[in-house]
C-alpha cells in the first residue's frame, strides 16, 4: 500500500463491503460490521543527517457485533500491522490496530 486510498480499498476488502469510514464526524451514521481509521503518527528513518523514508501510521479500528468475527484476522495480516487493543463497548466489538504504509 502505498496511499491512504490504497489502505483505502484494502479495507473495503477485508471488510466485505463498503462500511469503512476515514475519520468521521460525530453526525456520520454508521453500518456495522464497520472499519473506522485516522492517520496517527508517522515514523522516520534517518541518514546522513536526513530524512531518506518516512511512513505513516493509521489507527484501524474494526467494528463488529460477533465476538468471532473474522474481519480483525484479515486486517492483522497486513503488512507492518500490530493489534493494539481489544475492548467492547455497547455490545460491540472494538479491535484496534496500527497500521504503517
Amino acid at each position: 500500500m502505498r496511499s491512504r486510498l490504497d489502505l483505502h480499498e484494502a479495507l473495503c476488502e477485508a471488510l466485505g463491503s463498503k462500511n469503512v469510514y476515514f475519520s468521521p464526524r460525530s453526525n456520520v451514521k454508521m453500518s456495522y460490521p464497520a472499519i473506522v481509521y485516522s492517520r496517527s503518527n508517522a515514523e522516520n528513518a534517518h541518514a546522513d543527517n536526513r530524512v531518506y523514508s518516512r511512513r505513516t501510521a493509521y489507527s484501524v479500528t474494526v467494528i463488529d457485533a460477533n465476538p468471532d468475527s473474522p474481519i480483525p484476522e484479515r486486517v492483522a495480516e497486513f503488512p507492518y500491522t500490530r493489534h493494539v487493543n481489544h475492548f467492547v463497548s455497547e455490545n460491540l466489538n472494538h479491535d484496534i490496530f496500527t497500521i504503517y504504509i
